[in-house]
């Protein structure tokens, strides 16, 4: 019987946002993935990055400050350290997790590139905000490299854009090591975004919604369901007011019309919902969950979560 391709979405619940915080969070999430891959799932997984993005691009520029000899990090490279250091908690606490439970099935870590348009609308309104906070005079050091800066609570701070995903550059290896049995997490952070000049693969002063690529990711790998694994037991309409409603079901024609209402958080849950359609609407068959971390695989078998089809 042909196995259920599961693309897995962890939020930022499954990795914490600290070092200590990750280690101990990750050991929560193996045990939410082993049930998926016990469950005879072949299960590909994705991931957030932001605290652990920021705080490695704050640490790069404050060595870089202190080193005169040595250049800035640029974000591409900063977000390729995270998959790096997040994939290594995540993929040893799953695969401790599967040897206790007496199942042998490795676990590989795919450093993950993702191409985006140079052309994209975002480019010209950056919205992510990444970084320490700065004094005035570091931000207009930041505005004379060409970079963006916002004024926040305390200062200033960096923001880049959020262009979306339009191709996988290591598509193929995910999908192979995935057909061969493996679990395998790719995309982490939304993947290291990159613009094609030629033969040549740019590293773009950006991030990726990491929802949007994993919708991505899961329509070129042709999977059954798209697991976006959050905070939240379900979506809610009026999302805390007191007139708030659970979503247990959603098709994709009332998802687009509560986007266009804007009853999608953007930031948090529009990102999912947007992706989420977009993968469902893309083939007859597919289906999105939306759910809490706690309740991965009830939801992968549609018993929990917000269910869009």
């Amino acid at each position: 019987m042909k196995k259920k391709k599961v693309v897995v979405a962890l939020g930022h619940k499954a990795l914490g946002a600290t070092l200590p915080e990750q280690q101990s969070a990750v050991r929560y999430a193996a045990r939410a993935i082993a049930d998926l891959v016990e469950a005879d799932c072949q299960v590909v997984i994705s991931h957030s990055n932001a605290p652990q993005v920021g705080m490695i691009h704050t640490a790069m520029n404050e060595f870089g400050k202190q080193h005169p000899g040595y250049t800035f990090a640029p974000m591409s490279v900063c977000s390729a350290m995270s998959q790096g250091y997040i994939g290594y908690d995540l993929q040893n606490a799953i695969r401790e997790e599967l040897l206790n439970r007496g199942i042998s099935c490795p676990v590989a870590t795919i450093l993950t590139q993702v191409v985006v348009n140079p052309y994209d609308d975002s480019f010209y309104k950056p919205v992510k905000v990444i970084g320490r906070v700065m004094t005035r005079e570091e931000a207009d050091a930041e505005e004379e490299k060409g970079n963006y800066v916002v004024k926040t609570e305390g200062g200033y701070r960096r923001i880049v854009s959020a262009p979306k995903p339009e191709d996988i550059v290591e598509i193929e290896a995910i999908r192979t090591l995935s057909d061969a049995g493996q679990v395998v997490i790719a995309c982490g952070g939304g993947g290291i975004p990159v613009l094609r000049q030629g033969n040549r693969l740019k590293g773009a002063s950006a991030v990726i919604e990491k929802d949007l690529a994993s919708g991505r990711l899961a329509e070129l790998l042709d999977a059954d369901m798209l697991l976006l694994l959050t905070g939240e037991k379900k979506l809610y309409l009026n999302y805390g007011k007191e007139n708030s409603q659970p979503l247990d079901t959603l098709s994709v024609e009332k998802a687009r019309t509560y986007i266009a209402e804007g009853q999608f958080q953007e930031g948090s849950i529009l990102p999912k919902v947007v992706a989420a359609v977009s993968f469902v609407s893309s083939k007859p068959g597919r289906v999105t969950v939306i759910a809490d971390l706690d309740d991965a695989k009830t939801a992968m078998e549609e018993k929990a979560g917000t269910i869009i089809r």
